[in-house]
């Protein structure tokens, strides 16, 4: 069986956008990419709301995601693959980061992720980068994210820099989904549900069964 861990912030643990309950298992993005693998893999879900890549928020404790990384990639080994979306709580008017320093940030992660030995035999598990899809400036966040949207525009080119330096395979979650027009942060149930196909495809791709 093959294993992989899924690091992310609020859209991997499925936060639903108008009322900011959690999706059901099935209908997140990592449930069904569970279901579309099938039963020769097992996809972990490591998802929290308000993560960052490496920044602490001084609004919401314990959300750095380099501090957990390593007990997390540690916990959950051997891995296959780890499957790496964050950058969107980055954009939080508070820390005021370029996005330039955002992907920095998810590049360092994949570092760590790729020289952490918490793959096969010791090995480093594949890495699938993923860009998380603009956002919005609209709703409940739109003041924590004032001048986020403009930034975020550039994600996509950004990461896959930072997938080509890293020889790391990359997707851009925009090509398949949008962020709510409810809150203009979180994807919705049809943008999980495509987002989950559209990984399974891409992951079959990828030369690990």
């Amino acid at each position: 069986m093959k294993t992989a861990l899924c690091y992310g912030d609020s859209n991997t643990w499925g936060h639903r956008p108008e009322d900011g309950s959690r999706y059901h298992r099935d209908q997140r993005w990592p449930g069904i990419l569970q279901d579309k693998l099938g039963p020769e893999w097992f996809v972990i879900e490591e998802g929290l709301c308000g993560r960052t890549t490496l920044f602490d928020d001084p609004l919401m404790e314990e959300r750095n995601g380099k501090r957990y990384l390593m007990p997390c990639l540690e916990t959950h080994a051997p891995l296959d693959l780890a499957v790496l979306m964050l950058g969107t709580n980055d954009l939080k008017m508070q820390f005021n980061l370029p996005a330039e320093a955002v992907a920095q940030g998810c590049e360092i992660l994949g570092n760590m992720i790729l020289s952490s030995g918490c793959g096969i035999a010791g090995g480093a598990p594949k890495l699938l980068l993923l860009a998380p899809p603009p956002i919005i400036e609209t709703g409940c966040f739109a003041a924590s994210y004032t001048g986020g949207a403009a930034k975020s525009l550039h994600f996509a080119n950004l990461f896959r820099d930072v997938a080509d330096r890293l020889a790391c395979s990359f997707f851009d979650v925009a090509t398949v989904a949008s962020s709510s027009l409810v809150d203009g942060i979180h994807l919705d149930q049809d943008g999980h549900r495509a987002l989950g196909r559209a990984l399974a495809e891409t992951i079959s791709r990828l030369g690990l069964n």
